[in-house]
């Protein structure tokens, strides 16, 4: 059997360590709360600030984030209220955590590197790494270097169009992209690809919402959501289903009580009971800091993973029944006549399932079910809310079409209280993919640049992320730029991408801070510092403006607040521009030099080329900025396709069969962490403190495999005949459906096969792993590679 071990510190893995893999020693476990924030949130953002001693300068940036005059949050997606902010912070915990790791007053300097090796700095922890300070300096390793040194700015420029004006072809670069980056900075970005003559542009929506877009596109007509913030106020039932909002998105809180107090209803489907689920004390009002909180959930769904089709299916069959004891009450005929098409053959499917079966396949008992359908029959301001935990399902797209079935079955979209609403990451990561960060471009995107650039354009589809891995690993990319972000600790099967980086000629990574993938890197690696979201970015002696798209599709301003940490930084736009002089020189059709200089040149061109940005440098001047356009939302126009019809989908219920030994597993985040940046050791929502190496496992499943709580264990995968170790997991006790498991990422990433993909979109399926769990082996790291 091939081996493919756990490679996630790569460097710093010495079998020989007492304690290779970190595990802390001082596990406690408590109760899971029953609520979210509170005064304890507040507590937590202010020991943030004061742990990165920046309790006066990132504190008074708290008060300008999200605000109309200030800069975006740096951390999730979800949209700020149109008319008014709150004076008291528009802000969440883990968006103060953000601001605070990147306010840090602590600095890594040129002697730091200096002093430091490479290897050293990778047997630090991601934790220890995150914390160590903002970069100030442009940084180079050379080939067989050990230590990180200076360089010059144009230095470095060189060195990176050296590297790509040598390669064969265009197509071997690939250009990465994270969701901090601004649109402007997007827009030149996806230009420099396409005038070297590559559509390799893997983004972070390769990882997290793909699936969202691959199933919305075609039957809906755009790969977005179709509500505002509004709409989940006037919402007579939010379903959340595969979303912890507590922690991925916390400010999403404030809606869902706000659609409680309008006599809305809640419906949770997750496999594990988040606190953030059922129970909200808003720390913006007096009974929110010191009393008990708002109930938000009204019915608790725990499916089983992969269950989430059946259950819909379920929910589908019951609201048929419904409609025949109330006829022309319960389904939307006259939408479905008129805005729909498919109607009759979807209805036909279902005569070849049976509710119980269903129920026992999403583990979720005929009478909860008939429950929800029930409180679904007779209304029709319908919100779906989504996360990872749909999109991240091998049949990830299936199940988003699914619950769209279920929303054109009600009439339930392009209406006031009701549509889709897929909760995005990252900052900007819409707004990436609308300013046309996408491998996949459509020829009338393309058509449009041609017309305004004068060159042509490439017009074969790109790598996606994991395609891109592959094709370095098979030496097909020799060059990877990445636009911020940790592709490293991000990507699944770590071993699998660590050898494939390895491989390059050159990593370039455009960062605020070190993470874990600047420590395994290219042959030649160079780090380029950039301005966090907060900072000033001056140009022409005057603070500029950037701007962002948020998740319900509006663009706004974003204006930093705080001074540099370095005067040696320049912004992602303008380190674009300049690697695109240095490669291209005077052959180049566009005036890259005009972009850099100018902001508001680069959103005078992107109202020439994408629909919606009319009149760009008016309206994002504008107080609260501008909704794009969204037909399915205001015209209810759907596909063009289907004549601006939505189409019904038909899809099957998977079956999901585990030896005695199996169990699936997906992976999570912690309350201390975003994305891949981990913020402190603690899990307190899910009652874990002072250890990430743990698996939640159901107490039947821990005393069937002859395990305790607290024993330690390893992880196996075993998929494509190729071991995978994740060694040295602690076992807690958890209220989880039984043959379930669920870990933290980055640290189980190991165990998620490169393959193991999600259909139509070729996302990373990383919650759906089967595993095995072997007690704790000591003599387990010889059989792993270091």
């Amino acid at each position: 059997m091939a081996k493919d071990n756990n490679t996630e510190n790569l460097e710093s893995k010495d079998p020989k360590d007492e304690n290779p893999y970190n595990l802390t020693g001082k596990l406690k476990v408590s109760d899971p709360e029953k609520k979210a924030a509170g005064f304890t949130a507040v507590k937590v953002s202010l020991e943030n600030l004061i742990d990165e001693k920046t309790l006066l300068r990132g504190g008074k940036a708290l008060f300008s984030m999200n605000q109309f005059t200030g800069f975006d949050c740096p951390s999730c997606a979800w949209p700020d209220p149109d008319d008014e902010r709150s004076s008291l912070g528009e802000y969440c915990e883990n968006g103060a955590k953000a601001l605070a790791a990147e306010a840090t007053s602590k600095k890594l300097d040129p002697e730091f590197f200096q002093e430091n090796s490479v290897y050293e700095l990778s047997k630090l922890d991601d934790l220890k790494i995150g914390k160590l300070g903002r970069l100030t300096h442009p940084l180079y390793l050379p080939p067989g270097g050990t230590h990180y040194q200076a360089i010059e700015w144009q230095d470095a420029f060189n060195k990176i169009a050296n590297h790509l004006n040598e390669l064969d072809s265009p197509d071997q670069a690939a250009f990465y992209t994270s969701g901090r980056t601004s649109n402007e900075a997007s827009f030149v970005y996806q230009l420099f690809c396409k005038e070297f003559g590559t559509n390799n542009m893997p983004d972070c929506s390769n990882m997290c919402h793909e699936t969202s877009g691959t199933a919305l596109s075609p039957t809906i007509g755009i790969g977005k959501g179709t509500v505002k913030l509004e709409d989940l106020y006037e919402a007579e039932i939010i379903i959340s289903i595969g979303h912890n909002p507590g922690t991925n998105a916390p400010r999403m809180l404030s809606a869902l009580e706000k659609c409680k107090s309008n006599g809305g209803k809640i419906i949770s489907i997750n496999p594990l009971p988040e606190a953030g689920l059922f129970g909200f004390k808003n720390p913006q009002k007096i009974k929110g800091m010191l009393g008990g909180g708002v109930k938000l959930t009204d019915v608790y769904l725990p499916v089983k993973i992969n269950g989430d089709m059946a259950l819909l299916k379920a929910l589908e069959i019951l609201l048929f029944e419904f409609e025949k004891q109330s006829p022309g009450k319960v389904l939307d005929k006259s939408f479905i006549q008129e805005k729909t098409v498919g109607f009759e053959e979807f209805s036909k499917q279902f005569s070849k399932y049976k509710l119980e079966d269903l129920s026992v396949e999403c583990g979720i008992s005929v009478q909860q079910l008939r429950e929800v359908a029930e409180m679904l029959a007779f209304k029709n301001r319908i919100i779906i809310c989504w996360g990872m935990g749909i999109t991240q399902q091998p049949n990830g797209v299936d199940m988003v079409k699914e619950m769209l079935n279920i929303l054109l079955m009600k009439g339930s979209i392009g209406k006031k209280g009701a549509g889709v609403c897929p909760v995005r990451g990252h900052s900007n990561v819409q707004g990436n993919r609308t300013m046309l960060v996408n491998h996949k471009p459509t020829d009338e995107q393309l058509d449009t640049l041609e017309e305004v650039y004068g060159f042509k354009m490439p017009r074969s589809h790109g790598y996606d992320v994991v395609h891109t891995i592959k094709a370095m690993h098979e030496d097909k990319v020799k060059v990877l730029f990445c636009m911020g972000g940790n592709l490293l600790s991000a990507a699944p099967d770590t071993n699998f991408t660590s050898n494939a980086i390895k491989k390059l000629n050159l990593l370039v990574t455009v960062s605020t801070k070190l993470n874990r993938g600047h420590l395994v890197h290219g042959k030649e690696s160079i780090i380029l510092p950039t301005y966090s979201r907060s900072d000033m970015d001056i140009m022409n002696d005057e603070v500029q403006i950037i701007s962002t798209e948020n998740s319900m599709g509006v663009v706004q301003a974003s204006k930093g607040v705080l001074k540099p940490v370095s005067n040696n930084l320049i912004n992602e736009m303008q380190i674009v521009c300049r690697m695109a002089i240095a490669t291209f020189g005077e052959k180049s059709k566009v005036n890259w030099k005009r972009f850099h200089d100018s902001y508001d040149a680069v959103r005078d061109d992107i109202a020439k080329c994408i629909p919606g940005f009319e009149n760009y440098n008016e309206r994002v001047r504008v107080k609260g900025g501008f909704y794009l356009p969204n037909g399915a939302r205001d015209k209810q126009q759907f596909s063009s396709s289907y004549n601006y019809k939505a189409p019904f989908t038909i899809s099957d219920v998977p079956e999901n069969k585990l030896e005695d030994d199996e169990y699936l597993m997906g992976t999570t985040r912690t309350h201390d962490q975003f994305n891949t940046t981990i913020y402190g050791m603690d899990d307190r929502y899910r009652g874990v403190h002072n250890e990430r190496r743990v698996i939640f496992m159901n107490d039947d499943d821990i005393q069937k495999a002859g395990l305790k709580n607290g024993d330690k264990v390893d992880l196996f995968n075993y998929d494509n005949n190729v071991e995978r170790i994740a060694p040295l997991f602690i076992v807690v006790s958890y209220n989880i459906p039984k043959k379930n498991t669920m870990t933290y990422f980055p640290e189980t990433n190991v165990l998620v096969p490169i393959d193991n993909t999600v259909r139509g979109s070729n996302m990373p399926a990383s919650k759906y792993v089967k595993i095995k769990i072997k007690k704790h082996d000591p003599k387990i790291y010889d059989r792993i590679e270091v």
